[in-house]
């Protein structure tokens, strides 16, 4: 189990972590959301022990995460760490950096290991080429299959498919997820993406401004978040007033929730229409503010349609 326990930290005098306290359990995925600046990639770098912390303490089992004070070459040997700058060899090939920390004592056993990476990362075809020859988005799929060469208990990635392509980039995911859960490894994931929390993580927390807002299923994160700042987090969200039994709610409806009804009591004004494959995103007009709902269609602009809630 990690546990982090009331921690706080900040570069200068300025606090950037909050006294953040939760437990992850062995083998869990957890995705790490929030904006940009909130914190993400420095908690990720705290619990692998980078920096020093103001206050608290951070444990694997039995085991305290400690700094620089503490290391001569910081960070925690149990614990593996892949930053957004990959760090790869340029002159040296795919299939060496993969294998750069792997024992030369057999062989054949490391041949069969990067074989076996680099297939999980589907770059098995460029094992031979130098690094400084790949895109940033192949370059970040050896990376990860190099922080993985020998073998962690933790591992944690910070914006691991920022470069990758769609395509590449939901293959890698379903690969590499399924990989660290069948060999038991812990992984945080510091995302932008909510396809990360959604479809991979067993649980999200929420960060802004250096405090944990949430901790919990993504599922139920999504499905019931406590403020916009969290359901933002998912895409485009409507905050609306209703009159319910005679008082005002306030009320977050993600586009899906809402669909042109004539029975809908929300006026709206079409104001533009975007293409997203399988159906259009209408932002509409309403009370002056702007309104996000779906449609199968494209709609006219300036058309007045009926909203009704389908929650």
């Amino acid at each position: 189990m990690l546990q982090v326990a009331n921690i706080t930290f900040g570069y200068t005098e300025k606090t950037i972590i909050k006294n953040i306290q939760f437990e992850i359990l062995k083998g869990q995925n957890i995705a790490v959301l929030g904006e940009s600046g909130c914190g993400k990639s420095t908690l990720l770098k705290l619990i692998y022990g980078l920096y020093d912390l103001d206050k608290g303490t951070i444990f694997w089992n039995d085991e305290q995460v400690l700094g620089p004070k503490f290391h001569l070459v910081p960070g925690m040997p149990f614990i593996k760490y892949l930053a957004q700058d990959f760090d790869l060899m340029p002159y040296i090939t795919v299939a060496e950096n993969v294998g750069k920390f792997l024992s030369n004592f057999y062989p054949e056993q490391k041949q069969q290991r990067i074989a076996e990476l680099l297939e999980v990362v589907e770059m098995t075809e460029y094992a031979d080429v130098k690094a400084k020859y790949l895109s940033g988005g192949q370059q970040q799929r050896v990376a990860i299959a190099r922080v993985l060469a020998v073998e962690p208990e933790i591992l944690l990635l910070d914006e691991p498919f920022s470069h990758i392509d769609n395509f590449r980039k939901n293959a890698l995911r379903r690969n590499l997820f399924a990989y660290l859960k069948a060999r038991g490894i812990t992984v945080m994931v510091a995302t932008h993406d909510s396809t990360d929390a959604l479809s991979f993580a067993d649980e999200t927390i929420v960060l802004h401004d250096g405090e944990l807002v949430v901790k919990a299923p993504s599922m139920q994160i999504y499905s019931n978040p406590k403020s916009k700042y969290i359901a933002s987090l998912f895409g485009e969200v409507n905050e609306l007033v209703i009159q319910k039994e005679g008082e005002s709610e306030t009320v977050l409806l993600y586009p899906h929730q809402l669909k042109v009804s004539e029975k809908g009591t929300l006026k709206v004004t079409v104001k533009q229409c975007y293409f997203k494959g399988s159906f259009y995103l209408i932002k509409s007009a309403f009370n002056g503010k702007p309104l996000f709902f779906e449609h199968a269609t494209e709609l006219d602009l300036h058309l007045d349609v009926n909203l009704e809630v389908q929650v």
